[in-house]
């Protein structure tokens, strides 16, 4: 499924979920208040700041979490781009006849990597993408090898190499990156206690005549907001907040190389 259209639907759905457990909670704290007017509230408070604190908790470790990462991701994009940058300012220490295959090479596989992105949602032409992102990582190696040994170069040997061997790993962690999420229990256990909270909510405006609308649908839509916003942060690719300006940097990068 869509990582967008699911927490959409999860957003939704939680706020519906809680607009009914706000009116389930509601009737049964006039039911008790019926039965038993004094002792209806009667150890409630102490539940419901458990419940809530546990909440809070909750939302703070995701949405923080979430955070972490979105700023990791586009911390990323700016390490790829110095390495490959790096990487390609070190192919002048390369004998003058090996550097125009080298630095063609160079300007497909920024091409590569910017499409790898770009393609984004359609996973069958990200992964071909990969494919062709991981060739080039073999030709640009196996050229810069050949070059090195023909030149017997040592600065080139020492310098280019590991500029060549940090590039390649960064797409590595780039692509393990774009993957790590909270396990899906983290999601479901923040949804449960929303609802929860939303049933003890009611059971406290039990006491009121009418139906507080704006505080329902206030709090309601607040949790169902605040739910999705965590969610669209962790699929930066995909939602309303995202890393693609940081993109801009790599194009950058290609626009130097012509």
């Amino acid at each position: 499924m869509d990582p967008v259209f699911a927490a959409s639907l999860f957003a939704v759905t939680l706020f519906l979920g809680m607009l009914l457990l706000l009116e389930v909670g509601r009737r049964i704290g006039i039911r008790r208040i019926v039965k038993e007017a004094e002792g209806a509230r009667a150890g409630v408070a102490a539940v419901e700041g458990a419940v809530f604190g546990l909440l809070g908790l909750l939302i703070a470790f995701t949405f923080s979490g979430a955070a972490s990462r979105f700023d990791m991701r586009r911390h990323l994009i700016v390490e790829e781009t110095n390495a490959i940058g790096t990487a390609y300012l070190r192919l002048d220490l390369l004998p003058a006849d090996a550097q125009p295959a080298l630095r063609e090479s160079f300007r497909r596989y920024v091409d590569a990597r910017l499409a790898v992105y770009r393609k984004i949602p359609d996973i069958a032409a990200v992964k071909a993408e990969l494919a062709k992102v991981t060739k080039l990582q073999g030709e640009i190696w196996t050229q810069a090898l050949a070059a090195c040994r023909e030149g017997g170069s040592q600065p080139a040997i020492m310098l280019l190499l590991p500029a060549l061997n940090q590039m390649i790993d960064i797409t590595t962690t780039r692509t393990m990156a774009t993957q790590m999420h909270p396990p899906t229990i983290i999601f479901a256990m923040l949804g449960g206690l929303a609802l929860l909270s939303a049933l003890l909510a009611g059971y406290g405006m039990a006491g009121g005549t009418t139906r507080n609308w704006i505080h329902m649908l206030g709090f309601a839509a607040i949790m169902a907001v605040t739910v999705y916003v965590i969610l669209d942060i962790e699929f930066p690719r995909l939602g309303l907040i995202r890393v693609d300006a940081f993109d801009q940097a790599l194009v950058e990068l290609r626009e130097s190389m012509q």
